[in-house]
Order: C-alpha cells, then sequence, then structure tokens
C-alpha cells in the first residue's frame, strides 16, 4: 500500500484546528473544482483534496491516519501490527497489499460510520453581472460533484437545479443553498451548497461595495461653462447639472443610484470628472482652440513656479 501525504495535499501542519482544516479544503476546493478551474489536472487534484478532507475532518479516522505515521508521498508500507485490530471491525480484514489508502478509509468509515452522517458542504463560484445584482436573477447551475458510493469509492455524479440570487448580492458574498451539497449517510441530512458570488467587470461602473463609480466624459466647454448631462444609471438615464468650472476629477454624488443594500435602501452612484478634448479636431475647432490660447491668460501650471517655503530652522 502506497502512503498518501493528506496533511501536505491540504497544505496544512500535522498539528492543523479542525477549523485551519476546514478553511484549507474550502479554499482549494473552490480553486481546482472542475465546473470552475482551468487549470490542468484540476479533478485530480480536487479528488486528492475531497478524498484527505474526508479522512481528516473525522476525528476517529484521522487518529487512525496519525497511526501510521509520517513517511514520504508513495512510499511502500504497512501498518502496525496492532493497527487493524484498534481502528477496524471485528470480523473485518484487509489485504494491505492490494488495497489503496483511500479506499481504506473509506471501509473504515462503511465499517464505524453506521450512525448518521451529513453530507458534504461544496463551493462554487458563481460570476453575475452588475445588472443581475440590482434586480436580482435566477440562475441554472449544472453541477458534477463529488460523491462516495456504496463501496466508500468517490465518483462524480451530475446535479442540475435552479438557485435564486438576490438583488443586492455582492462581489465576494457566500450564498448558501441548503440541502444541495453532498448526500448525507445512514440517515444523515444532505450537505448544502455555498455559492460565492463575484460580479463580472463592466464597461461602465466599478464596484465598491453597494456603491458604484463611473468615469463622466465633459468637453472642455462644458467643463468650463458648466452644461446639463445624461448620465446612464442601472435605473435609466438622470439628467446631472455640472457646474462652470468643473475640473478633472471632481466628483459627483447621486444618491441611492448604486446597487441594492440587503436590508433596505441603496447604495450611492459617484460620476468622476474627466476631461475629453476631440482626438482628430476640424479645421474649424483648430482655429477656434487657437483663439482660446492666443485670448486667454490662463497658465495652468502657474503652480509651478511658486516659490518653496523654507522650513524655519531649529533653535
Amino acid at each position: 500500500m502506497k502512503y498518501k501525504d493528506y496533511y501536505a495535499a491540504l497544505g496544512v501542519a500535522r498539528t492543523a484546528t479542525e477549523a485551519e482544516i476546514k478553511r484549507a479544503y474550502r479554499r482549494l476546493a473552490q480553486k481546482y473544482h472542475p465546473d470552475v478551474s482551468k487549470e490542468a489536472g484540476a479533478e485530480e487534484r480536487f479528488k486528492e483534496i475531497a478524498e484527505a478532507y474526508q479522512t481528516l475532518k473525522d476525528k476517529q479516522k484521522r487518529a487512525a491516519y496519525d497511526q501510521l505515521g509520517s513517511r514520504p508521498a508513495g512510499e511502500e508500507f504497512r501498518p502496525p501490527p496492532d493497527w487493524q485490530q484498534q481502528y477496524g471491525e471485528e470480523g473485518a480484514s484487509f489485504s494491505f497489499e492490494d488495497i489503496d489508502l483511500g479506499d481504506l478509509f473509506a471501509h473504515l468509515r462503511g465499517a464505524r460510520g453506521r450512525h448518521a452522517a451529513a453530507g458534504e458542504d461544496y463551493e462554487v463560484a458563481v460570476p453575475i453581472t452588475v445588472e443581475q445584482a440590482y434586480t436580482g436573477t435566477e440562475i441554472e447551475l449544472d453541477l458534477s460533484m463529488p460523491e462516495r458510493d456504496a463501496q466508500g469509492r468517490v465518483t462524480r455524479v451530475p446535479h442540475s437545479f435552479k438557485a435564486r440570487i438576490p438583488k443586492g448580492a455582492s462581489d465576494g458574498q457566500r450564498l448558501r443553498v441548503p440541502g444541495k451539497g453532498g448526500k448525507g449517510r445512514n440517515g444523515g441530512r444532505d450537505g448544502d451548497l455555498y455559492l460565492n458570488i463575484t460580479l463580472k467587470p463592466h464597461p461602465l461602473y466599478r464596484v465598491d461595495g453597494h456603491d458604484l463609480y463611473m468615469d463622466l466624459p465633459l468637453a472642455p466647454w462644458e467643463a468650463v461653462l458648466g452644461a446639463a448631462v445624461e448620465v446612464p444609471t442601472l435605473a435609466g438615464e438622470v439628467r446631472l447639472k455640472v457646474p462652470a468650472g468643473t475640473y478633472a476629477g471632481q466628483r459627483f454624488r447621486l444618491p441611492g443610484r448604486g446597487l441594492p443594500t440587503p436590508r433596505a435602501g441603496q447604495g450611492d452612484l459617484y460620476a468622476i470628472a474627466q476631461i475629453a478634448v476631440p482626438r482628430a479636431p476640424s479645421e474649424a475647432e483648430k482655429s477656434a482652440y487657437q483663439q482660446l490660447a492666443t485670448a486667454s491668460s490662463f497658465d495652468p501650471r502657474a503652480h509651478f513656479a511658486e516659490p518653496t517655503q523654507e522650513p524655519p530652522h531649529a533653535r
């Protein structure tokens, strides 16, 4: 039988707590889940992670695994002589020469696990658009999730169902779908599925919590003279009064025009003024700008020439 280093598979120390093992599993399962991962060998890595977690999350199986000691991964070994008597079921025998370590621990669980056991919790990344976060949406999920068969082997079983994403879902939010995880054993409840929400990049808006930020391009004359401009929001266009003398980077707040918050109300939309100039001005435009340059005494770099005040000398 070849040794498998379950602690190394999860990237935790042998002294890791249950909480540390669970966090490591969630992080790696999300990264290598074949339905979302594009990395080579993701499915095999995911199976390795699931097998390690199945053993280390169970106190009895972890104790049995720890009794095997630590050795290089892939090294051939046999458990200590009294190991089977201590951890195996009475009357059960194992042929250690042709059994896989994962199958061994699955068998131990089958022998010792007649008590009800809850199914596994699973996690999946769910990317949605900003518009879907604004209105809420229903998504269809076609997942292939690992489950153990009657012999304790890990197999992939397809699951298809719908899930409701409430309006106001935010980037990084974790939504629980009860009973859509792994199947419970011996009458135990089914596990849960957790949806990790990510917001797709938007061509206009940048998201910060429930607030939205967007660039507001203004022509030079709009910034100098002031103007009323149409600003697109998720609820439709609104008219914004831009005051005369607006400068690049000036921020205008449109209250309640951001994303909904979970309980009540909405975030805000911030329009950031950007001065836009024509990239291919006509001859008439060039002439008009030349006349402005001649007539204007405005120097945008006047502060460059301001003397720097020396700090007073310490006495």
